[in-house]
């Protein structure tokens, strides 16, 4: 291996650069940043990034879903199967500028590097930009590398409603991105991911890169209770059927659950509406989501048989109606042993210490394990804060975890497992 000083590095500047470009694009009047999935501020970010692809002189492809793809090619490769980096573009609402984007500009700066050095790697290289990993207009998240992989129909997929009543697909071909490539048309040799973390590990311990090894299961569902609306003044407690009320005893049911024992469990509820949603009326229906998270497929299967037995016990006893709807379910993912040990030999190599981990959030890498080997590098999030405005990583430790991308990648990439299909 060579020495640390003696290490091919990506153009910092360039990396930086684009990531503030594409950080101003998809802003409002009041300067939030919004670039939901298919979206018109979508696709000036899509424009510039496929612009940026064609201008490193990489094959520009999009797939039915709206994949995007940049891929170095050289005829002595023949067919060999790529190794393929990326992410995504699309955005949270007022968002911050690395989610996701930070993997998608890495991946086609350690191409860029590697081609101006004139170092010519065994496989082809592939970067990627992924269809609406958010899940913020449609769901579920990670839309467009589920269907990939082949985990989402593609007419199903393009099918899907928007919260805002559009259809994945027709708006993918009025942006101009319902591409024609079949989903799956490149088979990666392997995936690697670079993202920021998305929480305060590294940076409380100080460390720089995150060698991921686990995505840790994801169950979303939609919650429905029904009860009574009533006045407000005149309606005795004891005599309510306060919907409201009863959601909020689900809250807080799912607090103690994941607080009552030494588990990593995590419950969220992030979205809650009443009807009719007035001061004096007693709420009538209550519709919330319910974000459960963990690492081991168990207990993330017992957090939603607890919350299932609870929901069935509060009707019950108390005559709610309740209703559920599955929108997401997805099992802990592990990923490959040997990119881990890429990704911790390139750190290494670059005097960064790290260690492995478990991501909390979902992401593309966890769809693409499904048909072949992958890992993702995480580099800290200052405060742990993400999908906010005030989301930032130093530069330094961006293009430290840029370099460490381009070694793994230069390494070779063998990884050993052979990975099942989906």
């Amino acid at each position: 291996m060579a020495n640390q000083t003696d290490r091919l590095s990506i153009n910092a500047q360039r990396l930086l650069g684009r990531l503030r470009t594409l950080g101003d694009t998809g802003r409002d009047g009041e300067g939030r940043l919004t670039r939901l999935a298919a979206s018109d501020t979508e696709k000036a970010g899509r424009d510039l990034l496929a612009g940026w692809i064609a201008a490193a002189g990489l094959e520009l492809a999009v797939d039915r879903i709206g994949n995007i793809f940049g891929i170095w090619r050289e005829p002595e490769q023949g067919d060999a199967a790529p190794v393929m980096m990326g992410s995504h573009i699309d955005t949270v609402i007022n968002a911050g500028i690395y989610d996701g984007c930070y993997g998608v500009l890495s991946g086609l700066e350690v191409i860029e590097t590697l081609r101006e050095a004139g170092i010519r790697p065994a496989r082809p290289l592939v970067v990627v930009a992924f269809t609406n990993e958010e899940g913020v207009r449609y769901a579920p998240d990670m839309l467009g590398s589920l269907a990939y992989v082949g985990g989402l129909p593609l007419e199903q997929a393009l099918a899907t409603p928007g919260v805002d009543g559009s259809v994945l697909g027709e708006e993918l071909s009025r942006i101009g991105y319902a591409g024609e490539r079949e989903l799956g048309f490149l088979r990666p040799h392997a995936y690697l991911e670079l993202h920021i973390e998305q929480g305060p590990v590294l940076e409380r311990e100080g460390l720089p890169i995150g060698a991921v090894e686990t995505v840790q299961g994801i169950s979303w569902q939609r919650v429905t209770i029904e009860g009574t609306a009533n006045h407000a003044g005149t309606t005795p407690m004891s005599m309510r059927q306060d919907a409201g009320m009863a959601a909020a005893r689900v809250m807080l049911f799912l607090r103690e659950h994941a607080t009552g024992g030494n588990a990593p469990t995590v419950a969220t509820v992030g979205c809650l509406e009443l009807v009719p949603n007035a001061i004096n009326v007693i709420p009538s229906r209550a519709t919330f989501t319910v974000d459960l998270r963990d690492p081991d497929e168990a207990r993330l299967q017992a957090a939603e048989a607890a919350l299932a037995a609870f929901l069935e016990h509060l009707a019950a006893t108390e005559g709610f109606v309740i209703s559920t709807d599955r929108l997401a379910r997805f099992e802990p993912v592990p990923f490959d042993q040997a990119l881990v040990g890429a990704v911790e030999q390139a750190a290494a190599g670059r005097g960064l210490r790290s260690r492995r981990m478990t991501s909390g959030a979902g992401h593309d890498a966890q769809m693409l394990a499904r048909i072949c080997p992958a890992a993702m590098i995480f580099v800290p999030s200052q405060g742990g804060i993400s999908h906010n405005p005030r989301e930032f990583t130093p530069e330094a430790e961006l293009v430290a975890g840029a370099n460490v991308l381009l070694d793994a990648v230069r390494e070779g990439l063998r990884p050993i497992r052979s990975p099942s299909t989906p």
